[in-house]
């Protein structure tokens, strides 16, 4: 099975061709979204951070820069920082040279005599940027060259009973065929890590499922909080979640039945094949964002409430099992799995739909929150600010 992608100088397969206008920081935002905002085919975020973190922090917020600039469906990237920010420039471009040879422009606010000098001259390489990208042509890649996120968000009772299963079977299709799937959300193991670790192929991976769960419990228990008092949320109760551990049991459906090949930390690369697992908060788009940084180029996510989210680099696919969800949020939603609550026996069939929806996706199909031009994005954090 194939695909029709971009084929980067890195070796790495995109399924979109963006030119990414890269704040390094909080003060950076504002003047790289005026250069997005200018140029046609160029996507941007807002970044929270970049400034006044400590280092394990200020890791975090470069491995996010740094993955989302290598990520396959970007063509190049231009970054733009302040210059006194605790993200230089200079660290930035060097995480970004780590993991990818694709096309880089920088400029400083400060050494180009403010917003709009730095405006002008960057509105200018991106332009340039982009009608480079324009020339790059979809080519028949394998499959096996997919690395595709999970999540789910707004889950309600039935996300654990179809949508997340259904992901799940999806999953194993697509590993089956050489393909990466990546399970995450670390907050919704908690209860069911035990399950998860039974299915890890070394005891190094086993240690790293009970280690993630146990971190970021114990994280919390330092500053006097419990993750239970946040999760499940409000929504998640009104559609019949009751515990944190109930969420869980419904949520790593997701993760199909394969074995786990490896847990990667937050943001860094993803290289293995198979089922993997990367530690991310339970927070949609800094969950997401973290997937997008690792290599993912798209997301496949499950909503029993509904929700808008989507990214400014990858596809989010959503899908719903939830009929009323549907149709009362049909604009964001891209799938109505709901006939499988009644008819559980056709799970095979939509698995095989919703991976040529995938495929479909990947050769340039447009899902809903592209369309509606929805970004939302989060960086996952680890301290406050100093």
């Amino acid at each position: 099975m194939e695909f029709l992608g971009y084929r980067r100088p890195d070796g790495k397969a995109g399924v979109r061709n963006k030119v990414l206008i890269l704040p390094a920081s909080i003060c950076a935002s504002d003047t790289a979204g005026i250069v997005a905002q200018q140029v046609e085919g160029t996507v941007t975020f807002h970044n929270q951070n970049g400034c006044s973190q400590v280092p394990s922090d200020m890791q975090l917020t470069m491995d996010v820069m740094a993955g989302m600039a290598a990520n396959p469906n970007v063509y190049g990237t231009v970054v733009i920082s302040l210059g006194c920010e605790t993200c230089q420039m200079d660290l930035v471009t060097e995480e970004i040279r780590k993991r990818t040879n694709k096309p880089l422009e920088r400029f400083v606010i400060q050494e180009n005599h403010g917003t709009i000098t730095t405006v002008e001259k960057a509105s200018r390489a991106a332009r340039a940027m982009v009608a480079e990208a324009s020339m790059q042509q979809r080519i028949p890649i394998p499959v096996s060259e997919l690395v595709v996120a999970t999540e789910c968000g707004g889950s309600d009772q039935t996300s654990g009973l179809v949508s997340n299963p259904l992901i799940g079977e999806m999953c194993d299709r697509l590993v089956d065929l050489g393909a990466t799937a990546v399970l995450s959300e670390t907050t919704e193991f908690i209860g069911a890590e035990h399950i998860l670790a039974r299915r890890a192929r070394t005891p190094v991976v086993k240690d790293r499922i009970y280690d993630i769960v146990h971190r970021y419990e114990n994280a919390l228990k330092l500053v006097g909080e419990d993750v239970r008092e946040g999760n499940p949320s409000p929504g998640n109760m009104a559609g019949g979640l009751t515990t944190l551990e109930e969420k869980s049991l419904g949520c790593i459906h997701k993760g199909g039945h394969r074995p786990i090949e490896e847990v990667y930390d937050y943001a860094k690369p993803m290289s293995r094949k198979g089922l993997v697992i990367m530690d991310t908060p339970g927070n949609d788009p800094s969950s997401v964002a973290g997937m997008a940084a690792g290599g993912a180029q798209l997301v496949v996510f499950s909503t029993g409430r509904g929700t808008p989210t989507g990214n400014p680099i990858v596809p989010v696919i959503k899908i719903t099992a939830n009929q009323d969800t549907y149709h009362y949020m049909e604009d964001n939603i891209d799938c109505d799995v709901s006939v499988l609550l009644t008819q559980p026996e056709r799970m095979g069939e939509f698995a095989e739909r919703l991976l040529r929806t995938v495929v479909e996706t990947a050769d340039g199909k447009r899902t809903k929150s592209e369309i509606l031009g929805l970004e939302e994005m989060a960086i996952a954090r680890v301290c406050n600010y100093v």
